[in-house]
C-alpha cells in the first residue's frame, strides 16, 4: 500500500515495512486482507493484498509441464553490441557459455544467480537464451523475483522493479514471464504503478497457461503486451495458453529450445512464459534502430493476423 495507508490500518497492524517504495504492513490474525484492500481503496488510498504470482511453464497434463534435454543449440552471438537492455524479472540468470564473458553477466551479483533447486530453477536462464537469440548483443539486466518453485509476490516484485529504476541504468524492455489473478480481477494497483513509472520500457508479460480468459496480470494491464502461445506451426493456440481481447501479440510456445543450467547446457520446453520472451526480443531487436515504444508498435501492428486472436510475432531464432 501507499504511506498514506499506514495511519488507517494501525490498529490491525502487526508489523509494518517500508522500504524500496513500498510500505507492507503484517496484519493482525484474523483480518481479512482483501476486505481491508477494498476498504481502503474506498477511501482513496493505493492499496492491495500480496498477491502470488508465478513463472509460466506449468500445466498440468499437458506440454507444457517441465523441461526437457535437448541437444546443443546453435547460437550466434551478435558482431556488435546492441544500445538495448533488456530488463529480466525472473527466477535468476545461471553461467552458460553464450553469455559467460559478456560485461552484463560480470556485473550481476550473487542475488541474480538462477535459483539452483525446484520445479522452475533454470526457468530465467532458459529465458535469458531466448531473448540472446532473437536479439543478439542486447544487455540483460536481471533480478530474481521467482524462487525455484517459480512463485513470487507482488511486493518483491513491486520492489525490485523499484531498485532497477533507482539503479540509474535504462532499461529498454522489460520481459514478465509471470503473473497470476487477482481476487476481484481488477488491476493490481502497486504493480501498475510500479509499471507506470517506467514510462521509457516496454513491458512485455506472459498471458498465462490457464487456457482461459480470465484476466492475468500484469499482462492483461493496458500498459502492458500481454503474449499468447503458439503451437509449433505458428497456426492455433497453445492448448494451454490463456486467451481473450486482453492478449495483445501471440508466438510459438511450444517446444522450444533454449540454454539451461542442467542436461548438458540445453533443454526444451513450453508455456506462455517463453512465448513473451520471443515477443520482447522482436521488440528489443528493432530498438536498435528507434525508440522501444515505436518499435513496439511496429510489432503490434504487423501484417500476419489469425483470427479471433491477434498479431503473430514470428519466432525468427
Amino acid at each position: 500500500m501507499d504511506r498514506s495507508a499506514a495511519t488507517a490500518v494501525s490498529r490491525w497492524t502487526q508489523a509494518l515495512a517500508e522500504a524500496d517504495g513500498l510500505c507492507a504492513v503484517r496484519l493482525t490474525p484474523g483480518v481479512d486482507p482483501c476486505e481491508l484492500a477494498l476498504e481502503l481503496r474506498g477511501k482513496g488510498h493505493r492499496a492491495s493484498p500480496n498477491h502470488v504470482f508465478s513463472g509460466q511453464p506449468l500445466f498440468f497434463g499437458g506440454p507444457a509441464s517441465r523441461p526437457f534435454p535437448a541437444e546443443p543449440v546453435p547460437f550466434r552471438p551478435g558482431r556488435e553490441r546492441s544500445p538495448v537492455a533488456v530488463g529480466l524479472l525472473d527466477t535468476g540468470v545461471a553461467a552458460h557459455p553464450w553469455w559467460e564473458r559478456s560485461e552484463w553477466y560480470g556485473e550481476l551479483g550473487k542475488e541474480a544467480a538462477d535459483a539452483s533447486e525446484g520445479g522452475q530453477a533454470g526457468h530465467g536462464t532458459f529465458i535469458a537464451g531466448l531473448l540472446l537469440r532473437r536479439a543478439p548483443g542486447v544487455t540483460i539486466r536481471a533480478a530474481r523475483v521467482l524462487d525455484g518453485e517459480g512463485v513470487g509476490d507482488e511486493a518483491g516484485i513491486v520492489r525490485a522493479l523499484y531498485r532497477m529504476r533507482a539503479a540509474g541504468r535504462e532499461v529498454h524492455v522489460l520481459n514478465l514471464s509471470f503473473g497470476g489473478h487477482t481476487f476481484d480481477d481488477q488491476p493490481p494497483p502497486m504493480l501498475a504503478d510500479a509499471l507506470g513509472a517506467m514510462p521509457a520500457a516496454v513491458a512485455v508479460a506472459c498471458a498465462g497457461n490457464t487456457a482461459a480468459d480470465r484476466p492475468f496480470w500484469p499482462a492483461a494491464l493496458p500498459s502492458v503486451i500481454g503474449v499468447g502461445a503458439l503451437d509449433p506451426g505458428e497456426e492455433r493456440r497453445a492448448p494451454f495458453s490463456a486467451h481473450g481481447p486482453w492478449v495483445d501479440a501471440w508466438a510459438r510456445g511450444e517446444w522450444l529450445a533454449s540454454s539451461f543450467p542442467g542436461f548438458g547446457g540445453y533443454a526444451t520446453w513450453s508455456g506462455t512464459s517463453f512465448a513473451t520472451a520471443l515477443v520482447a526480443g522482436a521488440v528489443a531487436e528493432l530498438a536498435r534502430e528507434m525508440p522501444a515504444r515505436e518499435a513496439a508498435g511496429q510489432i503490434l501492428a504487423g501484417d500476419r493476423q489469425i483470427p479471433d486472436l491477434g498479431v503473430v510475432v514470428p519466432a525468427i531464432l
